[in-house]
């Protein structure tokens, strides 16, 4: 199956796509811009979404489901945001279909225009500031803590599956606090939250910082994120959090009345990450063979195949592979055996390569005579032959073995495409021909960042949390500067 991979080498847009659909990770719908995520892709993304959920409830959060539609007067009352989404939204402005009286087929009814339209939700700070505002009057009604798993629409004209799409599945917190102090603490908790996931289940190292003005969300104060290295040197965003003020709380009329018997005006966060996390997951780990899956989130953890000549093999291989399995799937692990008698072992083989199955382990008659399996790693491909005896301890130990080394392998990527640069035709350099993160003096001032992209397409994906102690010159204007920032062209 790997030859119908376009190479990395040759053209890494196109070795994406390939994978995607070689894999039955998701397909283009016959909605533009859309696409069908297949039963593979979406079992992935529902171990990201489970694993995320639980997080989420141990840090106090609840979830609940806020509607689709927004009316349009609801963006209006807070300007930046407005302004940030007005060119993604999509717009419903009638509600009924009727007949073509000309006979060709269906039209609007031109007679059942809406008084207000609706847009269909691009993110919902809006309909949920205003849902607050009847939820909230007291501080004993705070902090609130809402998350919402959703879909959301933004009318993107370049898309690519996954990375981005018109309409994606993602989650949004959506919190409120009595104090600017606890607000910031919960976009923080967030970060901590998101990095923790992203390193410990995706196998990917992430890091953890905010954004510049230009980059921030639109309507927040500040915005933290987690930004990851893929393997052709672009940056990606994997998620962010968002220290919003008191913007949307003034915006709605979101008032509680304080410990000191004082009207003030809420705190608020908002935080999400997205199915474009499975574009990271695949960007970030991935080969010419296929995908490569870490085993923490990979649908099935172990595959077994059977080789056999004849009915008489078949039936004794099966005997001892189904007594693995029943011992695999007792320690947790989720373990496949593959019986299908439509396809012959080395389709299997190529097949479970694609799909990136972690371990993959092979029985014929010469095994069940020496008590042994042949196991094949897919981190590395190596293969190795074992003794039956004592094999899912082995296998259990293994799988957390391969969950460390894709981590290490992708940090050690990432360390050796980070540059630390001091002159802007180093800089240049580094993003027009090596690729990866330019560590460089800014001077803090958008006309400066807005240049750079302009002349790059390099922009600053994080100012690192940790306060810079030296000063220095601005990689572009020269200028004294205190903030060393990492740039990069991104996704």
């Amino acid at each position: 199956m790997a030859k119908f991979l376009t190479k990395r080498s040759e053209n890494y847009s196109q070795w994406y796509n390939d994978l995607v659909l070689k894999a039955d990770l998701a397909e283009n719908s016959a909605v533009r811009g859309s696409m069908v995520i297949k039963p593979y892709g979406y079992s992935i993304w529902e171990k990201i979404q489970r694993q995320l959920d639980d997080m989420f409830k141990e840090t106090g959060h609840e979830n609940a489901y806020f509607p689709l539609f927004i009316p349009k007067s609801f963006f209006s009352k807070e300007a930046s945001h407005v302004e940030g989404f007005a060119k993604e939204c999509a717009v419903v402005t009638h509600y009924r279909l009727k007949n073509d009286p000309d006979g060709k087929g269906i039209v609007v009814d031109e007679n059942a225009k809406l008084e207000e339209e609706l847009i269909v939700r691009p993110t919902s700070e809006t309909i949920i500031w205003d849902t607050y505002r009847k939820w909230i009057q007291s501080y004993r009604d705070l902090p609130l803590l809402i998350n919402q798993w959703a879909n959301v629409v933004r009318w993107e004209m370049r898309t690519r599956l996954f990375l981005r799409t018109a309409e994606f599945l993602w989650q949004e917190g959506h919190t409120a606090h009595a104090t600017e102090q606890e607000a910031i603490a919960e976009a923080r908790t967030i970060l901590d939250v998101y990095s923790t996931f992203v390193e410990e289940w995706m196998a990917i190292p992430v890091h953890k910082g905010r954004k510049s003005a230009n980059e921030r969300f639109a309507g927040a104060l500040d915005t933290y994120c987690i930004e990851a290295l893929m393997q052709d040197g672009k940056a990606l965003q994997a998620g962010t959090s968002h220290f919003l003020g008191q913007n949307f709380a003034k915006a709605f009329d979101v008032k509680f009345l304080s410990k000191d018997n004082k009207l003030e005006y809420v705190w608020a966060t908002s935080w999400g990450v997205s199915t474009r996390l499975m574009g990271a997951l695949i960007m970030t780990h991935s080969d010419d063979n296929g995908l490569v899956l870490p085993p923490r989130l990979a649908p099935v953890q172990v595959v077994i195949v059977p080789i056999y000549r004849n009915d008489e093999q078949f039936e004794a291989i099966s005997r001892k592979a189904n007594e693995i399995v029943k011992k695999l799937r007792s320690m947790g692990i989720r373990v496949r055996y593959d019986n299908r008698d439509t396809h012959k072992p080395g389709f299997k083989f190529a097949e479970h390569e694609m799909k990136g199955v972690p371990v993959r382990l092979a029985i014929g008659p010469r095994d069940l005579e020496n008590n042994t399996v042949e196991l094949a790693r897919r981190d590395t491909l190596e293969k190795e032959f074992l003794q039956m005896e004592g094999l899912e301890t082995k296998i259990e130990h293994l799988l957390e073995v391969i969950q460390k080394n894709l981590f290490q392998k992708a940090l050690d990527f990432r360390e050796a495409n980070t540059h630390y640069v001091d002159t802007w035709e180093e800089f240049k350099e580094v993003i027009e021909k090596k690729g990866g993160f330019a560590v460089a003096y800014w001077d803090g001032t958008s006309e400066t960042e807005e240049k750079i992209k302009e002349e790059t397409k390099a922009t600053i994906r994080f100012i690192p949390l940790e306060e810079n102690t030296e000063e220095g010159r601005c990689i572009y204007s020269g200028k004294p500067a205190t903030q060393k920032v990492f740039f990069a062209k991104a996704y």
